[in-house]
């Protein structure tokens, strides 16, 4: 006899006249689909049952008879799922390699028959393929976060269209997962530091100098939360000190950063922390120029506030650490990053309803960058005198201590060996002074400065970067000479006055113009700013960007050593950062268009430099990640807005092609991986330069995606036709849609890619891919 169990109030009936407005929409969040009341398909007399699964030997013979047991359905599939059941279950037949993830390098039956929820489990349907196994994987541990032991299931979620997937994951999840706050709520994620290798691992915060209600606020927090052991120190007036900052080495600790005024539940006053997002994996905390890059794509998914509160941000630290951080942790106080903060201010505030408040937003943003334009990269050591270009040139002593543990055991070795220890205990001599030696000092100012950069670690940096005026740095600073000028002219009616008193770096800068005394130079708040000086540095910033930097017989854009007196010929993707800050004329633009671009357009995107200038790899000499094979978001972005400044809108189209197919194609065999970088030559997300690869360790799920890599694919499809979007969504190779041959390509790797699309055609067969099949390239 059967017995009929209650009714669950926690469940929902399809057939209540009702139901339907309970019914989340199939593509729905995870908090929505998952977050509300249980549905059951069945009539009110049946049973809820568990799902009809299978195990691996009738997963395997059901491939023999495909289809043969399922019903005929008409409208969207749905599956009543037992979650844990099926989570072991799938795990156990088809992770074979034990991660934890479903991917095309797991040797399972990739076949999974589940039981359908309109005939309550009886009858069944088989789920097939990489794809739609990894996403059931994936819609099972999103259940299982809320709670839930039983699920009615769409299929339409494991076909779902993967360039539509892959972007509202980045959007209503990704972002939500990478978010931070420094307050009472939020320090104990953010505290957590990865790259900490030192004893002193419980939370510290540090609190800049003139803030005694911030370090108030945090001395509450520690009474009141005890069980977070937090430690609240005040950092000393001149905050950037060398000798303090390495003396911080021993107890790093996060640094606070801009906070609000609110009301807690009592109505009494407080602070909270704003709101920001991280790069993610060992990167826990405020970035630099990964931060600029982060924005755009927060700007594309509508999070404007998010976005406004990553510039505050920037304010605060040019105004209590001197710059904008490297990273918001204490070792990074001596270095900064490119700078792209102007830009940043005005994309949010075109995008923003144009109130005086918003106004007064932007004068404070454009007021800091000022101050950081004078006070950093307009000063020595950063500014070179003789060239007028600026330069990656940080303060600091001893070695970076962020840095995993044998990253420079061979740079060290020698050194421990001619005097007689280890090189534990060298290390701690070397740090503390005890033990000097100045061809060490000078190999880590140039550590130092590739860190700055941005590009650590690469070989067109390896012993110079210090010495070096690098195109990219400079074309940003003339983007900043632009923006602040333009920003003065058509906002702040060609007056604008600046609050901070700091000294004004001369103009021309010169050898002798920079050997008057700083206590000389004019004080920022002696006069009021004005376009015209902005506009004339950046015309003299171009004069001598193409005078240095720009080499008309190879009609490319170099770097140029400041202290050899000659370009670097090390040839840099970074070279089209020119056509994005707008400082290169139509004829170079055309000729980097025509003569260096090919040098780095490879089948997924643009490399960061070519694979002459990187030289011969070996055991003694391995790979760098920002060298080639590999491929990064800034790179692409900023090629693909710069291309298309310059006209060049098709070029934009094919780059973000490239790039976004590797992506999707890595999203669809690897269990939605979104890692912080690829090699576009073998279109893999598994990098074993250096530390590896970033946003790939995960279980089951992916939970944040990395920041830039979202922000790239976010960016990205903006500049995709409809019929470029459904060819990368069939995960059509760019030699097929653009119908040519490229030479970088192995005939391995074609026919890598030809094997491809038999198992995207079993598991995306839902996806609508109309047209596909009559793919032509658009007109160039």
């Amino acid at each position: 006899m059967t017995t009929v169990r209650p009714t669950p109030s926690q469940i929902i009936y399809y057939d209540d006249p009702e139901a339907s407005a309970h019914i989340p929409a199939v593509n729905a969040d995870p908090a929505t689909y998952y977050g509300g009341q249980s549905v059951n398909i069945s009539t009110r007399s049946r049973t809820y049952s568990s799902a009809g699964l299978t195990n691996r030997r009738q997963a395997a013979d059901s491939g023999k008879r495909r289809m043969s047991h399922d019903e005929k359905q008409t409208g969207g599939r749905k599956f009543l799922i037992d979650v844990e059941d099926t989570i072991r279950l799938i795990l156990e037949q088809e992770d074979t390699d034990g991660d934890f993830q479903i991917s095309i390098t797991d040797s399972g039956p990739k076949v999974l028959t589940l039981g359908t929820a309109t005939s309550n489990g009886y009858k069944s349907f088989d789920v097939r393929g990489t794809y739609m196994l990894s996403n059931l994987l994936q819609e099972l541990a999103l259940a299982r976060d809320h709670g839930r032991k039983r699920i009615v299931l769409d299929e339409a979620r494991l076909t779902e269209n993967p360039v539509d997937r892959l972007s509202r994951m980045i959007r209503f999840s990704f972002w939500h997962a990478l978010t931070r706050r420094i307050d009472g709520d939020g320090l104990e994620i953010i505290c957590a530091d990865p790259k900490n290798r030192t004893r002193n691992i419980a939370p510290l915060i540090y609190v800049p100098h003139g803030l005694p209600e911030m370090a108030d606020y945090y001395r509450k927090v520690a009474r009141e939360k005890p069980h977070l052991g937090l430690r609240v120190e005040v950092l000393p007036q001149n905050c950037d000190d060398p000798a303090y900052v390495k003396s911080l080495n021993d107890k790093p600790g996060i640094l606070a950063l801009a906070m609000r005024d609110a009301v807690d539940e009592q109505g009494n006053k407080t602070l909270k922390g704003i709101p920001f997002v991280v790069p993610g994996a060992r990167f826990n905390e405020l970035y630099n120029w990964d931060s600029y890059f982060i924005s755009l794509g927060l700007l594309v998914d509508g999070m404007l506030e998010m976005a406004q509160g990553m510039v505050e941000h920037f304010c605060f630290e040019i105004k209590h650490y001197g710059k904008v951080l490297n990273g918001s942790r204490s070792y990074y106080l001596c270095r900064t990053q490119p700078p792209f903060l102007t830009d940043m201010a005005l994309q949010i505030y075109n995008q923003s309803e144009k109130t005086p408040e918003r106004k007064l937003w932007l004068k404070r943003a454009i007021q800091a960058a000022i101050k950081d334009y004078h006070t950093i990269w307009m000063a020595e050591p950063r500014l070179d005198p003789v060239t007028g270009l600026s330069r990656y040139r940080p303060a600091g002593s001893g070695i970076p201590p962020e840095t995993e543990a044998s990253h420079f055991t061979h740079i060290l070795e020698p050194y421990a060996h001619k005097h007689g220890i280890s090189i534990l205990e060298f290390s701690e001599k070397y740090n503390s002074g005890e033990l000097s030696e100045p061809e060490l000092d000078e190999y880590f100012l140039h550590d130092r400065a590739v860190r700055e950069s941005g590009h650590d670690t690469t070989y067109r940096f390896e012993k110079r970067c210090a010495n070096l005026a690098t195109i990219d740095l400079n074309s940003l600073l003339y983007k900043y000479e632009v923006d602040i000028g333009s920003a003065i002219l058509e906002v702040f009616d060609d007056e604008l006055e600046i609050d901070d008193a700091f000294p004004l770096t001369p103009f021309p800068p010169s050898p002798q113009s920079y050997a008057v005394p700083i206590s000389k130079w004019p004080m920022s708040t002696s006069r009021l700013q004005s376009s015209d000086e902005w506009f004339r540095r950046a015309d003299l910033r171009k004069e001598r960007i193409d005078q240095y930097l720009w080499n008309e017989g190879k009609k490319m854009y170099f770097d140029y050593d400041t202290v050899q007196k000659k370009q670097s010929l090390y040839e840099t993707v970074t070279a089209f950062w020119a056509l994005w800050a707008g400082c290169a004329s139509e004829d170079q633009a055309w000729e980097l268009v025509q003569y260096a671009l090919p040098k780095f357009e490879v089948l997924g995107g643009l490399v960061s430099g070519t694979e002459e200038s990187r030289g011969r790899i070996s055991l003694d000499r391995p790979n760098r990640q920002w060298d080639y094979p590999y491929a990064w978001p800034p790179h692409q972005i900023m090629a693909w807005v710069g291309l298309e400044r310059y006209g060049y809108l098709d070029v934009s189209q094919r780059l973000a092609y490239r790039f976004l197919y590797m992506m999707t194609t890595a999203f669809v065999d690897f269990n939605g991986v979104v890692p912080e970088k690829f090699d576009a030559v073998k279109l893999s997300h598994l990098v074993d330069a250096e530390y590896g690869n970033q946003g790939i360790d995960f279980k089951m799920v992916p939970r944040e995606g990395f920041g830039w890599m979202n922000a790239a694919y976010q960016v990205g499809l903006h500049y995709l036709t409809t019929h470029m979007r459904r060819a990368v969504a069939a995960c059509t190779s760019p030699e097929v849609f653009f119908r040519r041959r490229d030479p970088g390509v192995t005939d391995a790797q074609r026919a890598k890619m030809a094997a491809v699309a038999e198992p995207v055609a079993l598991t995306l067969d839902h996806v609508d891919t109309e047209a596909i099949d009559a793919l032509s390239p658009p007109q160039q």
